[in-house]
Parts: C-alpha cells; structure tokens; sequence
C-alpha cells in the first residue's frame, strides 16, 4: 500500500449510506485524488518477486475533515492472480494532525484483493511520526493472511528534503519484525525473527505546470523474512495529483 501519502469513489456511497457520515462530509476540508503509471509495483524491498513485474497503475481518493478525522481508498493492477489480473485494494481512515514542526497519523487499513484467494485480504494498524523532514512509522498485522502472521511489523523511517531547480529526494528506510505462529506459518516458512528490508532513495521532479510528477527510485534490497537476499532494483513514475474539492 502507497498512502498519499497515498486515495475514495467508494466513500461517495459511504457517505450516501451513513447518517453520521454524510453529517461530516459537509464539513470536509478536502477531497484529492491521485493516480500513476509505475514502471514496477515493489512493494515493502521485495524486489525478487515484485507485486508488478510490468507496468502497474496505481490511484485513489482522499477525503479530510476540519477535525483530524480522514478516509481514503488506494489502489494497484498487479502482475499475479487469475489470468495474471489480480488487483489490489486498499480501504483506510485515520486520525492526523500537527503541533508546530511535529505530525502524527493513526488508523487502520484493510486490505482487498480480486483475483487473489480471500486468505490475502487483511487489516493492519498503522502510525507514525514526523518532525520536519525525518518521520518514523509503523504497520502491524492485525490478523493472519497467507503474506504474514499477526503481529508482524513493519518499520520505517524516512526524510525527505527540497533541492535546487525543482528536484526533490526521499528516502525510506524499511525493517520487519515477524511472528513465527501463525495460520499460514508453514506456508511462510519463516526464519528470520527480524531484518533489514530495503533502503529506497528516490528523485522527482514536476513536468513544468501540469501538476504531474516524474520520478525513479532506487531500491536497495534487504532480506526477507525467510533470510533470502533481495537484489537492488531502480523503478520509474508518473504521477498526477489533483483536488476536487
């Protein structure tokens, strides 16, 4: 999952449907959108076998309310599944905030595949942390699916930094602590306690007044929870973001 950072369509009938809901939406702050062209979809350093070996397409929606509160729906093509068609969404809502240089997100994400066998779709928590450029995050399995057990956790920390004539870096480093219990431990063969993950350094810049970005990253990759080395990869984007309201 990119959170943008990264996202709903879906919450046009959620809102529709839920008294409590449609009484917020009138005080919505924002709602934004977001889609892109990745010329690889890796997700979390898995650079072995990528979540899209080709071209992946990727966007979603973002509403955010004058009182923290947030919703928003991410979603991915992948390179597996049936016919090689699976498709990966993303459903989350959060609490955010600021006070002064320092930024705080909390919420809850859940994951839903088509195409894919329902033992993929799962929830996790997540937060995070920022004080000016540098943040520190996490996302843990609230329950087991056939890609970790509960309690899984991933780590990050990233920065990122403006440069001269419009560029900008980020860089987000990624480590894994893992559950050896699990419904789908044999499956996942764990050996690893926890590991390095992958290190991605990226670079982009604005396509001039068009609102859209272009940008490459570089992964170098870790290890996954197995113990297998994971190669160093670059990917390329194309990325729009847009408000609606």
């Amino acid at each position: 999952m990119k959170k943008t950072i990264i996202k709903p369509l879906i919450l046009a009938t959620a809102v529709a449907s839920s008294p409590m809901i449609a009484t917020s939406a009138a005080q919505a702050a924002s709602v934004s959108g977001n889609i892109g062209v990745h010329s690889q979809y890796i997700l979390r350093g898995i650079t072995n076998a990528p979540e899209n070996d080709d071209a992946a397409v990727q966007g979603g929606f973002d509403v955010g309310f004058d009182n923290g509160l947030y919703l928003g729906y991410w979603g991915s093509s992948l390179g597996y599944g049936d016919d090689q068609n699976g498709f990966e969404n993303d459903f989350y809502g959060g609490y955010a905030g600021s006070i002064g240089d320092f930024s705080y997100d909390l919420g809850v994400v859940q994951y839903y595949y088509v195409n894919i066998d329902d033992s993929a779709n799962g929830t996790e928590l997540y937060g995070s942390a920022g004080y000016g450029p540098f943040s520190v995050g996490f996302k843990t399995l609230l329950g087991d699916v056939v890609w970790g057990n509960q309690g899984d956790t991933y780590w990050t920390a990233s920065f990122s930094q403006p440069l001269p004539k419009g560029f900008n870096f980020d860089a987000t480093a990624g480590f894994y602590t893992y559950e050896d219990s699990g419904k789908y431990e044999a499956g996942l063969a764990t050996t690893e306690d926890s590991g390095f993950r992958h290190l991605n350094l990226s670079l982009s810049h604005p396509i001039g007044n068009t609102g859209a970005d272009m940008g490459v990253t570089y992964v170098i990759g870790g290890e996954d929870r197995q113990g297998n080395d994971q190669d160093n990869a670059v990917f390329f984007s194309l990325t729009y973001g847009f408000d609606i309201m």
